[in-house]
Protein backbone atom coordinates (compact mmCIF):
# COMPACT_ATOMS: atom_id res chain seq x y z
CA UNK A 1 0.00 0.00 0.00
CA UNK A 2 1.34 3.09 -0.78
CA UNK A 3 1.68 6.48 1.35
CA UNK A 4 -1.08 8.02 -0.48
CA UNK A 5 -3.15 5.05 -0.15
CA UNK A 6 -2.74 4.30 3.66
CA UNK A 7 -3.42 8.07 4.36
CA UNK A 8 -6.56 8.29 3.05
CA UNK A 9 -7.32 5.12 4.41
CA UNK A 10 -7.47 6.79 7.17
CA UNK A 11 -4.05 4.67 8.59
CA UNK A 12 -1.94 7.50 8.77
CA UNK A 13 -3.86 10.06 11.21
CA UNK A 14 -0.85 11.88 12.42
CA UNK A 15 0.33 12.70 8.48
CA UNK A 16 -0.63 15.44 6.04
CA UNK A 17 -1.04 14.95 2.76
CA UNK A 18 0.00 17.01 -0.36
CA UNK A 19 -0.34 17.25 -4.24
CA UNK A 20 1.12 19.51 -6.49
CA UNK A 21 0.41 20.08 -10.19
CA UNK A 22 3.43 20.53 -11.85
CA UNK A 23 3.03 24.17 -12.70
CA UNK A 24 1.71 25.19 -9.36
CA UNK A 25 5.00 25.41 -7.84
CA UNK A 26 8.86 25.75 -8.57
CA UNK A 27 10.44 22.39 -7.71
CA UNK A 28 8.35 19.67 -7.99
CA UNK A 29 10.64 17.39 -9.39
CA UNK A 30 12.82 17.59 -6.41
CA UNK A 31 9.43 16.73 -3.94
CA UNK A 32 9.26 13.55 -6.12
CA UNK A 33 12.35 12.16 -4.87
CA UNK A 34 10.22 12.74 -1.51
CA UNK A 35 6.66 11.72 -2.81
CA UNK A 36 4.63 9.71 -5.63
CA UNK A 37 5.24 10.77 -9.12
CA UNK A 38 1.44 11.10 -10.84
CA UNK A 39 0.52 11.62 -14.62
CA UNK A 40 0.56 15.61 -13.73
CA UNK A 41 2.19 16.00 -10.60
CA UNK A 42 3.69 14.30 -6.60
CA UNK A 43 2.20 13.26 -3.95
CA UNK A 44 3.66 14.12 -0.56
CA UNK A 45 2.32 12.18 2.70
CA UNK A 46 4.86 13.69 5.33
CA UNK A 47 4.36 13.65 9.43
CA UNK A 48 1.71 17.02 10.55
CA UNK A 49 4.21 19.51 11.56
CA UNK A 50 7.25 19.09 8.90
CA UNK A 51 4.32 18.89 6.46
CA UNK A 52 2.70 21.98 7.19
CA UNK A 53 6.05 23.46 7.38
CA UNK A 54 6.48 21.83 3.58
CA UNK A 55 3.22 22.86 2.08
CA UNK A 56 3.92 26.61 3.56
CA UNK A 57 7.43 26.71 1.94
CA UNK A 58 6.05 25.21 -1.26
CA UNK A 59 3.41 27.63 -1.97
CA UNK A 60 3.72 30.71 0.52
CA UNK A 61 0.17 30.08 2.09
CA UNK A 62 -0.06 29.18 5.40
CA UNK A 63 -2.17 25.50 4.85
CA UNK A 64 -4.66 26.40 8.20
CA UNK A 65 -5.81 29.80 6.65
CA UNK A 66 -6.06 27.87 3.42
CA UNK A 67 -8.06 25.21 4.88
CA UNK A 68 -10.27 28.40 6.27
CA UNK A 69 -10.58 30.31 3.48
CA UNK A 70 -11.72 26.68 0.94
CA UNK A 71 -14.27 25.61 4.04
CA UNK A 72 -16.99 27.73 3.03
CA UNK A 73 -16.61 26.58 -0.35
CA UNK A 74 -17.82 22.51 -0.69
CA UNK A 75 -16.48 20.98 -3.93
CA UNK A 76 -16.25 17.33 -5.15
CA UNK A 77 -12.28 16.04 -4.12
CA UNK A 78 -11.28 13.38 -6.49
CA UNK A 79 -11.05 9.95 -4.76
CA UNK A 80 -7.54 9.85 -5.15
CA UNK A 81 -6.98 13.05 -3.90
CA UNK A 82 -5.46 14.98 -6.42
CA UNK A 83 -8.08 17.11 -8.70
CA UNK A 84 -11.58 17.73 -8.17
CA UNK A 85 -14.89 19.00 -9.08
CA UNK A 86 -14.58 22.99 -8.66
CA UNK A 87 -17.94 24.49 -7.60
CA UNK A 88 -17.62 27.77 -9.72
CA UNK A 89 -17.42 25.70 -13.20
CA UNK A 90 -20.41 26.71 -14.34
CA UNK A 91 -19.64 30.60 -13.43
CA UNK A 92 -16.41 30.95 -13.43
CA UNK A 93 -14.04 30.71 -16.95
CA UNK A 94 -11.78 27.73 -17.03
CA UNK A 95 -9.28 26.18 -17.07
CA UNK A 96 -11.12 24.00 -13.51
CA UNK A 97 -7.88 22.31 -12.75
CA UNK A 98 -6.13 21.60 -9.54
CA UNK A 99 -3.04 23.54 -8.26
CA UNK A 100 -2.59 21.56 -5.00
CA UNK A 101 -4.46 20.25 -2.35
CA UNK A 102 -3.88 20.07 1.53
CA UNK A 103 -5.60 17.67 3.55
CA UNK A 104 -5.31 15.96 6.91
CA UNK A 105 -7.52 13.12 8.60
CA UNK A 106 -9.77 13.91 12.40
CA UNK A 107 -9.68 10.29 14.07
CA UNK A 108 -13.37 8.98 15.18
CA UNK A 109 -14.35 11.13 18.13
CA UNK A 110 -17.48 9.13 19.15
CA UNK A 111 -18.47 12.29 21.70
CA UNK A 112 -20.09 14.22 18.48
CA UNK A 113 -22.63 13.92 16.44
CA UNK A 114 -22.84 13.04 12.45
CA UNK A 115 -19.75 11.95 10.21
CA UNK A 116 -17.01 12.13 12.95
CA UNK A 117 -18.83 9.62 15.30
CA UNK A 118 -18.95 7.49 12.43
CA UNK A 119 -15.36 6.98 11.94
CA UNK A 120 -12.26 9.30 10.67
CA UNK A 121 -12.61 12.36 8.45
CA UNK A 122 -10.51 13.06 5.61
CA UNK A 123 -10.38 16.61 5.41
CA UNK A 124 -9.06 18.13 1.80
CA UNK A 125 -9.03 21.29 0.21
CA UNK A 126 -8.15 21.95 -3.07
CA UNK A 127 -6.94 25.43 -4.91
CA UNK A 128 -8.47 25.53 -8.38
CA UNK A 129 -6.42 26.99 -11.54
CA UNK A 130 -9.73 29.63 -11.87
CA UNK A 131 -8.99 31.18 -7.92
CA UNK A 132 -11.74 29.69 -6.30
CA UNK A 133 -10.48 27.28 -3.09
CA UNK A 134 -12.65 25.00 -2.06
CA UNK A 135 -12.96 21.80 0.28
CA UNK A 136 -14.69 18.43 1.14
CA UNK A 137 -15.00 16.19 3.78
CA UNK A 138 -15.18 12.18 3.76
CA UNK A 139 -15.23 9.18 5.65
CA UNK A 140 -11.35 7.68 5.52
CA UNK A 141 -11.99 4.42 3.16
CA UNK A 142 -14.84 5.45 1.58
CA UNK A 143 -14.48 7.74 -1.12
Amino acid sequence: MSDREAFLAGDRPEDVFMYFADDAVSGVDALAGHGERVDDGVVLVVEGDSGRSAFQRATDTDPMAFAKQAMPNEGTVDADATGGVCPDIDDTEGPHDARFVFAFAEEQNEEVDGIYNEGDVIHAYVQCTCGTAYSEKWLAGEK
